[in-house]
């Protein structure tokens, strides 16, 4: 950083290893998740378009092959969240309130560079 422009209380958290660790554990659960939820909806939009005899396939009555795949796709949109919603409350919310108390507290941006709660930059 330029000695002219400070590193501010943001800049120190963003570094800290236990943002970093947050973030990390979060992208970790999240970019699979979607890669998996957007290879299944292109794979039913592939199919819709290019398998018209499979997806008017009857199941039973007038219900086919496309539309159990179509509310299918409503449940996984679901499923996924109640999943990350109780991921979130097991693994990160705990931590991530852990690092907020420490953020406001000035324990962790201070420890950097010297700079006591309250000095410095607060953006």
């Amino acid at each position: 950083m330029s000695e002219s422009h400070p590193e501010t209380d943001y800049q120190r958290v963003q570094r800290s290893p236990e943002f970093q660790d947050l973030r990390r554990r979060f992208r970790n659960f999240v970019f699979p998740m979607t890669a998996l939820f957007l290879a299944w909806y292109f794979l039913y939009v592939l199919l819709a378009n290019y398998a018209h005899d499979f997806m008017s396939q009857k199941v039973a009555g007038n219900i086919t092959v496309g539309l159990l795949l179509g509310l299918g796709q409503f449940v996984s949109t679901f499923v996924i969240t109640m999943t990350y919603a109780r991921w979130a409350n097991q693994k990160q919310d705990a931590v991530a309130a852990d690092l907020r108390d420490q953020i406001e507290s000035g324990s962790l941006t201070a420890g950097d560079a010297g700079v006591r709660p309250g000095e410095g930059s607060h953006a």
